[in-house]
């Protein structure tokens, strides 16, 4: 499930800092002074942090997002496929800076000593599929905050991570704003295109010919359509193996990729005309009204901002993707 979940999004060194950059929202500041100690309950128990982290490592996919958003830049980050998260993003580059953090691990698998040499203050790993036995060793280490609990790993909302994150960074009040900011966004989308309500959606992609994956209610890029006002496509959840973010079709299914509108996510215009030109798929109706969408995930950045949907992410995605979507809409 992991894999899975890290290849939809990946296809979106250096020893870091402790330096940071921070916000100070009006009346943020006296706030400050009592928000710690604080303790944030997760998959693997509760963790109680004492004072304001000064040195933080992200552990989760997307999790730097949130940090970079609240004024802190991570001096530890993971690294997806080599393809480097951080800088990368047309989201991120001007709060990274010149100050890049230091790659400890890739994905889920984490370097212990990597880690301990940072002598972090807080480590934090929401979009992740930390295992007990890593939590444990990490605990050793400094403060961990896991995943949240109550959810499947990579399966909770872009809001519990967020509220989470700001907790443990003892920015309660900023992280409220930011998240208020995000739902302000989304709404004024679903007042401006009503139509979007109306009509049911399909997330997509296919990395190699012959497979094809739809991604289920949980998944990132799910969300992040359904908060734009579409009613996601049920047939997926259902066809999805228990815990997965995906459900894995073939050719011979891809009828039930058949919805009022079909986003598609790849990686090049072969793959895109690679999926045009497969026979079930011409037969299907979505294809044949031409209310399918091809979107990149680089090049611009599209599918990178909605798999990723962060507070930094989304403003990017929404004004990439809503002009594509709304011309078709009504």
């Amino acid at each position: 499930m992991a894999v899975a979940a890290v290849a939809a999004l990946a296809l979106t060194a250096c020893g870091g800092g402790a330096d940071k950059t921070e916000s100070k929202p009006s009346g943020e500041s006296s706030a400050k002074s009592v928000a710690f100690p604080v303790t944030v309950e997760h998959k693997y128990g509760s963790t109680t942090i004492e004072a304001e982290p000064k040195k933080v490592v992200t552990l989760g996919l997307s999790d730097q997002d949130a940090v970079l958003a609240l004024g802190v830049k991570p001096v530890g980050s993971v690294d997806w496929f080599k393809e480097q998260p951080y800088g990368k993003w047309p989201w991120t580059k001007e709060l990274w800076g010149s100050a890049p953090p230091q790659i400890v691990g890739e994905r889920d698998e984490y370097n212990m000593e990597k880690i301990a040499a940072l002598k972090p203050d807080l480590i934090i790993a929401q979009y992740s599929g930390m295992k007990k036995e890593q939590y444990d060793t990490l605990s050793k280490i400094s403060k961990a905050v896991a995943q949240p609990k109550g959810h499947e790993d990579y399966a909770a909302p872009w809001q519990v991570m967020t509220r989470q994150i700001g907790k443990a960074l003892g920015k309660t009040a900023e992280t409220e704003k930011l998240i208020s900011g995000i739902d302000e966004r989304f709404k004024a989308v679903r007042d401006k295109h009503p139509a979007f309500a109306r009509q049911s959606l399909t997330v997509a992609d296919s990395f190699q010919a012959g497979t094809y994956s739809a991604f289920t209610s949980t998944d990132p890029k799910a969300i992040f359509f359904s908060q734009l006002g579409f009613r996601l496509n049920p047939e997926i959840d259902k066809l999805a193996k228990p815990g997965w973010n995906v459900a894995e079709l073939s050719a011979e299914r891809l009828d039930v990729l058949d919805a009022d509108r079909l986003v598609w996510v790849t990686s090049s215009t072969g793959a895109n005309d690679r999926i045009k030109a497969e026979p079930l798929y011409k037969k299907l109706k979505v294809a044949q009204e031409k209310r399918d969408l091809f979107v990149p995930y680089q090049d611009p950045d599209i599918g990178a901002a909605f798999s990723f949907n962060t507070v930094l992410s989304i403003p990017y995605a929404i004004d990439e993707i809503v002009p594509l979507l709304a011309g078709d809409a009504n």
